[in-house]
C-alpha cells in the first residue's frame, strides 16, 4: 500500500510536470518560430503590400502589389516576372487659394 506522503511527492510531481508543459506550450506560442513574423506584420509603416492574389492555372498568378499607396498588378509564372501593369496615376489639380484680405481696423 503506497504510503500518504508518497502519494502526495507523486502528485506534486504530477502537477510540476504539467505545469511545467504549459509554460513550454505558453512560451512556444508566444516566442515561438513565427513570433518574428507576427512582430514584422505588426507594423504599419510598410511600404510594400500585397492587396489581393488569384491563381489563374497551377502556374500563374495575378497579383495586385501597393506600393507607397500606388496599386499595380503583377501576372507571375514559372518562377518569373511575366508582365507588370502599372495603373495611371489621376492627374493632381491643385486649386490655388482664395485671396487672403487685409482685415478692416475696428472703430
Amino acid at each position: 500500500m503506497i504510503d500518504i506522503i508518497e502519494f502526495i511527492r507523486a502528485l506534486a510531481a504530477l502537477a510540476v510536470t504539467l505545469g511545467l508543459i504549459g509554460l513550454a506550450a505558453w512560451a512556444m506560442r508566444k516566442y515561438g518560430p513565427d513570433a518574428i513574423g507576427r512582430v514584422i506584420a505588426a507594423r504599419q509603416d510598410r511600404r510594400l503590400r500585397i492587396v489581393e492574389s488569384l491563381a489563374l492555372d497551377p502556374t500563374r498568378r495575378l497579383v495586385v502589389v501597393s506600393l507607397d499607396g500606388e496599386e499595380r498588378m503583377v501576372l507571375l509564372g514559372d518562377g518569373k516576372l511575366l508582365d507588370w501593369i502599372p495603373q495611371p496615376r489621376p492627374p493632381v489639380v491643385e486649386v490655388p487659394a482664395p485671396p487672403v484680405n487685409a482685415p478692416e481696423p475696428v472703430a
